[in-house]
C-alpha cells in the first residue's frame, strides 16, 4: 500500500445542475446504475494503493455518508470524515485536509468523476508512488471550452492551462483526479479567490508549472473518463456501466472486489459484505466471487 500518499473525495457542493433529483440527497450518494457514485472515486483511490481516504461533503450529508461507508473498516482501509460549509473551489480541499494530509503526499479525486479501462489500475499506481512533484490527467474531448485545458509542446510537456477557454489552443481537458506532493497546502494558503469567488484548481497547477514541477499524463484509447454532474452526463455513464458489466459480467468499481484482491481483506470478510446484500445482483455477484475463487 502507499503510505505516503493519502487521499481525498472531495463530494460537497449542492449538485444544482441535478436538480430537483440533489434537492434531498448528495449528488454523490445518487446511483451510477448499481452503485453509489461516491464507489467510483473510492474505487479509483483504491487503484492507487491509497487506504486513507478524507470525504470532504456537506454539514447536512455528513450522516448519509458515515451510515453508507463507515469507518472504512470492513474493507479493510479508513475513512475520515470533514465537511465544508459552502463551495469555496476545489483547492480549497487542501485548506480544509490540513490536518488530515499533514506530512503526507495527496491524491484529490472529484466525487462526481468516474474512471475505467485497460491498464488503469498500473498508471495509478505508478503515478501515485513516482518522485515527481505533481501530476494531472489529460483526456481528449470534442467540446474543450468546457472544461480546464492543458495546451502541451512539441514534447508533450506541459506548455500552458487555461480553465474554460472561449478559444481552447488544445482538446486535452483535465480529469478531476490530481497527485500532489505535500506543498500543495502552502500553494493553496498563497491563493485568492478568481471572479467567481472561488480558489481554483487551476491556480494550484500553475504554480507547479511555475517550478517546472507539473506533469500531465494524457489517458489514451481505451481509457475512459466520465463527468456525472449531468442529468445527461449522469445517464450516459449509467448506461456504459450497465452495458459493460451485462457484456462482460464484471463490476466495474465495486469497493469489496478491489479490498479483497488487494489483500485487505479476507474471504471471510467478503462473505458477511455479500450476505449484507445477498438479496441484490450485488451481493450475489460478490458471493460469486468466492465460488470461483475456490
Amino acid at each position: 500500500m502507499i503510505k505516503n500518499r493519502k487521499g481525498i473525495i472531495l463530494a460537497g457542493g449542492t449538485g444544482t445542475r441535478l436538480y430537483p433529483i440533489t434537492k434531498s440527497i448528495s449528488k454523490q450518494l445518487i446511483p451510477v446504475y448499481d452503485k453509489p457514485m461516491i464507489y467510483y472515486p473510492i474505487s479509483t483511490l483504491l487503484l492507487c494503493g491509497i487506504t486513507e481516504i478524507l470525504i470532504i461533503c456537506t454539514p447536512k450529508d455528513l450522516d448519509a455518508f458515515k451510515d453508507l461507508l463507515g469507518d472504512g473498516g470492513e474493507l479493510g482501509i479508513s475513512f475520515k470524515y470533514i465537511t465544508q460549509s459552502k463551495p469555496r473551489g476545489i483547492a480549497d480541499a487542501f485548506l480544509i485536509a490540513q490536518k488530515f494530509i499533514a506530512n503526507y503526499d495527496v491524491a484529490l479525486i472529484l466525487g462526481d468523476n468516474i474512471f475505467y479501462g485497460n491498464n488503469l489500475a498500473d498508471l495509478l499506481k505508478s503515478t501515485s508512488t513516482q518522485s515527481t512533484n505533481s501530476t494531472i490527467f489529460a483526456y481528449q474531448v470534442a467540446d474543450p471550452s468546457r472544461y480546464g485545458i492543458v495546451e502541451f509542446d512539441k514534447e508533450f510537456k506541459v506548455k500552458e492551462i487555461k480553465e474554460k477557454p472561449h478559444n481552447p489552443k488544445s482538446n486535452y481537458a483535465i480529469t478531476g483526479l490530481y497527485f500532489y506532493d505535500n506543498s500543495v497546502v502552502d500553494k493553496a494558503k498563497l491563493l485568492s479567490p478568481s471572479k467567481r469567488g472561488e480558489l481554483e484548481i487551476t491556480d494550484i497547477n500553475n504554480l507547479y508549472l511555475e517550478e517546472s514541477k507539473l506533469e500531465a499524463k494524457i489517458l489514451r484509447r481505451g481509457m475512459v473518463w466520465l463527468d456525472t454532474g449531468t442529468h445527461d452526463s449522469l445517464n450516459e455513464a449509467s448506461n456504459y456501466i450497465r452495458t459493460i458489466e451485462k457484456r462482460q459480467g464484471l463490476k466495474i468499481s465495486c469497493p469489496e472486489e478491489i479490498s479483497w484482491r488487494m489483500g485487505l481483506i479476507n474471504d471471510i470478510d467478503l462473505e458477511k459484505l455479500a450476505l449484507k446484500t445477498l438479496k441484490s445482483g450485488y451481493g450475489k455477484y460478490l458471493m460469486n466471487l468466492l465460488y470461483e475463487n475456490k
